[in-house]
């Protein structure tokens, strides 16, 4: 993947809370607890992008930081039933502002930080392009679940 690539990913990635926080825009409490066809109501939805991103945080520090690091696995199931019924002010806080830190760390970041190498414990060899492209998506895809949910 090339630098501009890279930055046109980047860019997406940092647009991934603000389409959450607009598909959640005046959402209802009985909105909020409601599930789409796939199961997971835009409440869960919430906590998991909290829950998820934090995670990707550590990821990419391990990444930056350390040699060869090893990579968890994430099983967003097993921390589904912490969602319950939390409010989602602070889970949604905490994934807009680990989306924004993680978002100056991609900025600066060199060729030789693209190029290293973890191994994660699922997917094996895994760089920081492979983390970009693991999450780039993930906020539109559940910003796109929460509005189906909502009908």
């Amino acid at each position: 993947m090339d630098a501009k690539e890279r930055e046109r990913l980047i860019d997406k990635y940092r647009d991934g809370y603000r389409a959450v926080a607009q598909a959640l825009e005046g959402i209802s409490d009985d909105e909020l607890d409601r599930s789409a066809e796939d199961g997971w109501t835009p409440r869960q939805v919430v906590h998991h992008l909290a829950d998820s991103e934090m995670e990707g945080a550590t990821r990419l520090r391990r990444l930056l930081a350390l040699q060869s690091p090893t990579i968890l696995g994430y099983d967003e199931k097993a921390f589904a039933p912490l969602a319950a019924d939390r409010p989602i002010e602070p889970s949604l806080e905490a994934f807009r502002w680990s989306r924004e830190t993680n978002s100056q760390l991609l900025d600066r970041m060199t060729e030789d930080d693209w190029r290293r190498v973890g191994k994660h414990t699922e997917r094996g060899t895994y760089t920081a392009e492979d983390w970009l492209n693991v999450y780039v998506s993930h906020a539109d895809d559940h910003a796109a679940q929460i509005r189906r949910a909502r009908g």
